[in-house]
């Protein structure tokens, strides 16, 4: 058996996988990729990487490339309710295409938007931009097609694992510094180091029918839109043109799961049309979360560390905040920089904010089977006459009542915290997040609004590879760098003579970390730099915290 060395083994090459390398490879840090598929998916997995992610794949250089993949920038993101795809159409709510919410985001230039606007692509879609993107960079080994076999065991000086060629048996030892756990639900990295899930198994199921049609008298009957919802399911426009999925949702008593995927198919239409079956079966849907993240060398990103039912859309955008977080980390310690305590700071970094969206994800949840229970009551709504036109008048009003909340949850997205990091310098008062409304602020733990600059660049492209001071004013910095440089701990200094921006900063020094998020903030800079840059590179003790479990 042969063996190779690495400083980092990332299990697993979905979208959280590819990200991670991709992150890595930023900071200078070597790393080999191990997938136990051929190629990158073709099963229907996501539709949205949202606005968050958008800023972290700005930042690799992928944003022209993944929109490029998606649906055209100038196709809206309509949400509509209907009664069936051959029946009527009851509310729809409208959202701006790509191109239209980049105009909206520079026009208010106020710290309330992400610096990118949300992308619909499929994950069939998204997975070969990542993988040309690996396969490109000298320092990602990118084996598709080996997987992870096993870790062998782990002391302080490393991990030693086994991974296998999927085609020919071949095992090969891995020596790497860190393990990441990439590797999906069924992780077995996460197995392998014995950590359970909080939180319920199969909570919602549904039957997946992928399909391809051009008979847009159907499929795009109100044009094209991004969901035609009812109280049984959700067809969803892949790529508005010709590829569609539709969720029909496994409700006890309908039978569903006994059909044939046409049976489903043309039933939650309404009636035959011309199509092509792609892949079909049913599913079960988890709301669950890793107990921990962290085990010594190996770590969880992804849905190995969290899984939630796709209401929302924060399953893959979680994991790619995730890769975003771990990768400064690894690349801290690598470098020689970063304490140990910066891996305690991502497990309790990165769980609370999964339990945040998993909770976030149950209250969109919540919303459907209330829609559904509605349209369960008011019966048979398809007909022409004045009671089923009445009826279907009473449905799209208490519809656009309850309103669309998965779709507009901005201060999930945009406005979580930090608040049990121990690589955070705290306060005691803090703004309060809105799930719905995302409200800049700066505080410690929380992501540095976004706002375009006078030459135009994002302030969040201006930012440094690692810590950025940013500079209101004109403060005096030498001090704050020599204890930077003393300390060995890379820093960048971003002046902004803007104190126009204080309403949106609302300090004169604020120190950014490397994956956007403030470590700390003030009007003056700390008498001790020293000590504040040590707490914040991981060098401290961690303090004591509660337990991180959040309960409903």
């Amino acid at each position: 058996m042969s063996s190779i060395e690495c400083p980092v083994l990332i299990a697993g090459g979905g979208p959280v996988g590819m990200t991670l390398a991709l992150n890595l490879a930023r900071y200078g840090v070597r790393s080999i990729l191990v997938e136990r598929n051929a190629a990158t998916t073709r099963h229907p997995k996501m539709d949205l990487t949202n606005g968050r992610s958008m800023e972290l794949y700005r930042r690799l250089g992928l944003t022209d490339k993944l929109r490029d993949a998606g649906v055209p920038r100038g196709n809206p993101f309509d949400v509509s309710w209907i009664t069936s795809l051959s029946g009527h159409e009851l509310h729809r709510f409208h959202y701006p295409s790509a191109a239209e919410a980049a105009a909206q985001i520079a026009a208010q230039n106020d710290g309330r938007h992400a610096v990118e606007a949300g992308l619909r692509v499929s994950q069939i879609m998204i997975e070969p931009v990542l993988k040309d993107a690996i396969d490109a960079n000298p320092l990602i080994d990118v084996r598709f097609g080996t997987r992870f076999d096993q870790l062998v065991d782990q002391d302080d000086a490393g991990v030693t694992a086994d991974i296998v060629e999927e085609a020919t048996g071949v095992k090969t030892r891995v020596r790497c510094a860190y393990l990441a756990g990439c590797d999906g639900g069924g992780s077995r990295v996460r197995r392998q180091i014995g950590v359970d899930l909080d939180g319920e198994m199969a909570v919602a199921g549904a039957y997946m029918v992928h399909f391809r049609s051009t008979d847009r008298d159907v499929v795009q009957r109100w044009g094209p839109t991004w969901h035609y919802q009812s109280g049984t399911g959700t067809v969803i426009a892949q790529n508005d043109d010709d590829i569609y999925t539709l969720q029909a949702w496994l409700i006890p008593g309908l039978g569903l799961e006994n059909k044939t995927p046409q049976e489903v198919l043309e039933g939650w239409v309404g009636k035959p049309f011309r199509y092509e079956i792609l892949q079909a079966n049913p599913w079960t849907a988890n709301f669950v979360v890793a107990q921990q993240y962290r085990k010594g060398r190996v770590l969880l990103a992804g849905d190995s560390a969290h899984q939630f039912i796709p209401t929302g859309g924060y399953g893959m955008n979680s994991g790619i905040a995730d890769a975003a977080g771990l990768s400064w980390i690894i690349a801290a310690a690598v470098q020689g920089w970063g304490g140990d305590t910066l891996f305690d700071a991502y497990d309790l970094e990165r769980r609370p904010t999964a339990w945040w969206h998993l909770r976030a994800a149950e209250r969109h949840m919540a919303v459907r089977m209330q829609i559904g229970e509605l349209y369960g009551a008011v019966g048979d709504i398809d007909g022409d006459d004045d009671e089923s036109r009445a009826k279907r008048i009473d449905l799209a009003r208490e519809i656009a009542a309850i309103g669309n909340a998965e779709n507009e949850s901005w201060g999930v997205e945009l406005g979580y915290r930090y608040d049990e990091s121990p690589i955070v310098v705290h306060e005691d008062v803090r703004t309060e997040i809105d799930p719905l409304t995302y409200r800049a602020h700066t505080d410690p733990g929380g992501r540095l609004p976004h706002v375009f600059l006078a030459d135009g660049a994002s302030v969040h492209d201006r930012l440094g590879l690692y810590f950025t001071l940013v500079v209101i004013g004109s403060g005096d910095t030498s001090a704050f760098e020599a204890a930077a440089r003393a300390a060995a701990i890379p820093l960048d200094i971003l002046r902004l003579d803007r104190p126009d921006l204080l309403p949106v900063y609302q300090r004169n020094f604020l120190l950014v970390r490397p994956d956007q998020h403030i470590a700390w903030r003030g009007d003056l800079l700390p008498q001790d730099a020293s000590a504040m840059l040590g707490l914040v590179a991981g060098r401290e003790p961690m303090p004591r915290v509660a337990s991180l479990k959040v309960e409903a």
